[in-house]
Order: structure tokens, then C-alpha cells, then sequence
């Protein structure tokens, strides 16, 4: 992990009373990454990326966050800075123009892009690689020139949508106290994310990465027990192509938006390219649980017969991504070898997008298989729904054609992962899934403002419309209503018509 013995690397500050604290492993971990990347060790030379957009909800309320920080401690030797999620530099508050004037001649301004990739070691680049508050005092700075700083870094993550925004940053004199500025940034970041919030219109926060690892064991799976069939085009190239690459002992990643069945269609397309292997599924948690998550599992990594997916290698730290990576180098070396082939172990990823994987893992990946969304393939939605259904109840479990209609007509925001919620808790209440065991919003607008009458005339007027090849005029004459009185009634509660 430590950079090359070969070149200066910089030497940790933290001495106290003679003694030299030891950089800490994330600490090693950036300085290697900073000069794999190229950065210099004498002086920064960070890319300009022109003006700043200011029209983020992020934007908006880091600056308001931060100005009132501002007004608090304009006369502390202090810069305040949010940036973007790669880096860039949004904007700077400080009351002491020495400060601002230095930090002018290292570029640590607004419009240059200042991540560990053009700058090397620093709080705020840590704080992004690692998505976790980063504190990088003076010497621990991987170039020369910005060792007359201290900077304390926090990532911000939008509370809705799990990503990572940016960052908060407070820079100041390397000779100042170091100790209370952590937790400013940490406070303005939080603040930051409350505002975000709030602004939101009152949408529930979406709960961090819980992690956790489970596993698959090997064994003949009965026909159709364990599989998907019927699946769209789009799936079942996407299956055949990661199954190819698997069977070729390649590294897949299969990438899209989260919850699109990602994890799914791998474990599928190791059954398909290794039917006798255990399959273990290792889910990222959060930046503090990663060192005992990755203690837990990798281990595994060196038992033969074993496949292992990583699901959200794009959440991981930069440095567990990087002790990712040399920890399945080094299990390929313990794996006995087949005779004429070299050794290799069976392992796949998933990710929103590769270019967010850190290095050197997204390097790793040789095969990339796009998963559409849910609502991009609607013929897959029952295919979803009876193997969701089975593997909750370890049997067949029916649909009644208004369930059907109600869950092909959903348009699925949470992609596979709200079907397989919905349809397990279906599930467990019943042998036939009906439209009544499903929740309301897939069936109209059926809130807490819907009467029990208005419920069943509802659940009716579905059931009418999803049988096949009917229309809805005579649904209407079946009901006994007019068609302008069923149209009027369907846009009410809420019900799309059928196609």
C-alpha cells in the first residue's frame, strides 16, 4: 500500500513531544493513488473548468449554509468552500485576505477542479474518494505546496437520492489549531443536507447502504425453481453476454441505475456459465463499516468453487477499493491452476456507472453489461413477480389478472428492488396475489383520502379492464355506467386505460 520507496513521499505531520504519529492507512492509500495519478510533489497544478453553475438545489443551500457560517467567523483565519462532486470549486467565503491571497496561488478557488486526480492528497479530495469526513494537516499533504494548510473535508449526500454531491471544506493556516475543524465541517455538511431536505417538498430521506453479505449455496436447483424465463430481449442479451464472459473467467460489471436487477442477472449468469459454484453476495455498506465488511468475506475469495459478486463498488471508499483489488490479485495466486489455463477466481460487480468506480477496481472490469430499468422493459415485470412470489414462498404463487394488470402498469421508480418488496409481502398473505394484497399507488390514486366505497369501485373498475382485449366501453356497459361517467370515474381514481 505505501507509495514507491524510490520517490520522496511526504512525511506525516503529528509530532508530538518527539514522536512521529504514523500515517494512517487511507492516508498511504491517497499518496499512492496521488502519484499513480501524476500529481506533482512540488506544486499543484489543478485544471480550470471554467464558471461555476449555480442552479443545484446543493448549490443553493450549501451557499446558504455557508454564508451564515461566515458571518459567524469572518474574523477567523478560515475559508469556507463547497465543491462538487468531482472536485470542483464552487465558491469560497473568508475574511482574512492573506489566506485568500495564498490560497489564490495554489488555485484553490472557484472554477479549478481540485480533486486528489489534479491536486493529489488533501481534505477535500480524500473526503470525495473516501466518502467520509477527512482531516489532512499540513505535511500530510501530498504536494509541497500545500503543506502551509490544513484542510478538513466532509462529503455531503443527497438525502433522496443516496448520491454523492460534493463537499464541504474549511482550509486554514497549517499553524492553526487543527482540532474543532473537523467538526465545523462536519455540522455545515449536515446543515447542508437538512436544507436539502427541507426543500424537497417533505420526501422521506433514503436510508444509507446498510450492507451485508450472504450466501448462495451450491446445489441442483429444479427446473424453473431458481430461474427467470420469459424474460424480454433485453434481458436475456444482457444475461447471455455477462454468462460469456464469466465462463471466459473475465471480470463483469453489470451496470445501471440501482435496484434494476443488477445483482439478479449476474447470480443468473453465474448459474448459467458455473452451475456447481456457492455464489456469495457481498452488498458495499458505509465508508466507517468497510475494513470489518471487508475482514468478513474476502477470505472467500480463495476457496475454489466459489463465485463472488460485489453489488455498489461505485459507494466504496477509494481505499477499500484499492485493498479490493489486491486482495483478489492475491487470491488468484493461492487458487490452483487447471492444466493449461492460469489460475483465476470467479467474481462480478455491479455499479450505477463504471466511471464511478474508483481505481484500480474499475480497471479490473472487462466485461461492462448495461441492465435497463424496469420501466424500460415491462415484459419482465411477471417474470419478476413469480420468481420474487417463489422465492418467498418456495412454491408457485398465483396472479389474478387485476394484480397483473395493476403491477404491468406501474411505472416502477424503485426499479426490481420495490417488486420484490411488494411482491414477497404480497406473498406471505396469500396464495393469489390480487390487486386488494397490493399497495394503493400501483392501482390509482388511493391514499388516505379514499373512502372504502371508492376502494371498491376502484378495484372493479380494474378488474373489468384487465381482462383481455376489453375495452373500456365495455367495461363501462358491464358496470352499468355510461363511458363518459367510467372515464370520468377512472381519471378520479387515478387508472390508466388499457392499450
Amino acid at each position: 500500500m505505501a507509495p514507491n520507496e524510490n520517490k520522496p513521499v511526504p512525511s506525516p505531520s503529528g509530532a508530538r513531544g518527539g514522536q512521529v504519529i504514523a500515517p494512517s492507512r487511507r492516508l498511504l492509500a491517497s499518496w499512492q493513488r496521488s502519484e499513480e495519478y501524476g500529481v506533482s510533489a512540488e506544486a499543484v497544478d489543478p485544471a480550470w473548468a471554467g464558471s461555476v453553475a449555480h442552479d443545484s438545489l446543493f448549490y443553493q443551500c450549501g451557499q446558504e449554509v455557508l454564508m451564515g457560517l461566515h458571518q459567524t467567523l469572518a474574523n477567523e483565519p478560515l475559508s469556507l468552500m463547497l465543491t462538487d462532486a468531482n472536485g470542483l470549486v464552487l465558491n469560497r467565503f473568508s475574511g482574512d485576505t492573506s489566506l485568500l491571497r495564498a490560497l489564490d496561488k495554489v488555485h484553490l478557488a472557484p472554477g479549478f477542479a481540485f480533486s486528489e486526480r489534479e491536486a493529489g492528497t488533501s481534505g477535500l479530495g480524500m473526503a470525495l474518494a473516501d466518502r467520509t469526513p477527512s482531516l489532512v494537516r499540513a505535511e500530510e499533504h501530498f504536494s509541497a505546496s500545500l503543506r502551509t494548510y490544513t484542510c478538513a473535508a466532509v462529503p455531503v449526500i443527497d438525502p433522496l437520492s443516496g448520491r454523492l454531491e460534493g463537499s464541504v471544506n474549511i482550509t486554514t493556516w497549517s499553524k492553526s489549531s487543527p482540532e474543532l475543524l473537523l467538526a465545523l465541517a462536519q455540522s455545515a455538511a449536515s446543515n447542508t443536507a437538512a436544507l436539502m431536505l427541507a426543500k424537497s417538498g417533505g420526501h422521506r430521506p433514503k436510508a444509507g447502504p446498510k450492507g451485508g453479505v450472504f450466501r448462495v449455496q451450491r446445489g441442483r436447483v429444479e427446473p424453473g425453481a431458481g430461474t427467470l424465463r420469459a424474460m424480454s430481449p433485453d434481458w436475456t442479451e444482457a444475461l447471455d453476454r455477462a454468462a460469456l464472459a464469466l465462463a471466459k473467467n473475465r471480470v463483469v460489471a453489470a451496470v445501471g441505475e440501482p435496484g434494476s436487477g443488477r445483482a439478479t442477472l449476474l447470480g443468473q449468469a453465474i448459474r448459467q456459465a458455473r452451475p456447481g459454484s456457492r455464489i456469495l453476495c457481498a452488498a458495499a455498506p458505509e465508508p466507517e463499516d468497510v475494513e470489518a465488511w471487508l475482514s468478513l468475506w474476502t477470505p472467500e475469495l480463495t476457496k475454489p468453487d466459489t463465485a463472488v459478486i460485489v453489488e455498489n463498488v461505485d459507494l466504496l471508499p477509494a481505499w477499500a477499493a484499492q485493498e479490493l483489488s489486491t486482495r483478489a490479485a492475491a487470491a488468484v495466486q493461492t487458487l490452483p491452476a487447471p492444466a493449461g489455463s492460469p489460475a483465476s477466481i470467479t467474481w462480478a460487480m455491479t455499479a450505477e456507472d463504471l466511471g464511478a468506480v474508483p481505481q484500480p477496481l474499475a480497471a479490473s472490469v472487462e466485461t461492462v453489461v448495461p441492465v435497463p430499468a424496469l420501466r424500460e422493459r415491462p415484459t419482465d415485470v411477471m417474470p419478476l413477480a413469480r420468481y420474487a412470489a417463489r422465492q418467498s414462498r418456495m412454491r408457485d404463487v398465483d396472479f389474478t389478472a387485476a394484480a397483473e394488470y395493476a403491477l404491468t402498469g406501474y411505472g416502477w421508480p424503485g426499479n426490481v428492488d420495490e417488486l420484490f418488496t411488494m411482491v414477497n409481502d404480497a406473498a406471505m398473505r396469500t396464495e393469489t396475489i390480487d390487486v386488494r394484497h397490493l399497495p394503493s399507488r400501483l392501482v390509482g390514486r388511493a391514499g388516505p383520502h379514499l373512502t372504502r366505497i371508492e376502494a371498491v369501485e376502484r378495484d372493479e373498475i380494474i378488474r373489468c379492464l384487465s381482462r383481455p382485449g376489453i375495452t373500456v366501453a365495455a367495461a363501462a356497459n358491464e358496470l352499468g355506467l355510461s363511458r363518459a361517467t367510467i372515464y370520468r370515474r377512472m381519471a378520479r381514481l387515478g387508472i390508466t386505460a388499457p392499450k
